[in-house]
């Protein structure tokens, strides 16, 4: 796993990484795994979650830049 990378979207695809981590809930769910490759997995899906959470936050940053940008525009 990858701390604190900064994720960009040339290599980076959110709808893979949720579907990652609903395939990790799926597995865990049904039972498939042994109780340590639970815990690897469930660390996995936190580590995926902690980079879709980043994801956003720089696309919700580009997009309040955008409306100031139009607002300041339109004044």
């Amino acid at each position: 796993m990858v701390k604190g990378k900064k994720v960009t979207s040339d290599d980076f695809s959110y709808e893979a990484k949720v579907a990652e981590i609903d395939g990790i809930i799926a597995r865990i769910e049904a039972g498939e795994l042994e109780l340590e490759e639970v815990f690897e997995q469930f660390a996995t899906a936190v580590q995926y979650l902690k980079e879709c959470d980043s994801f956003l936050a720089a696309k919700q940053e580009q997009v309040d830049i955008l409306i100031e940008t139009l607002q300041d525009e339109s004044s």
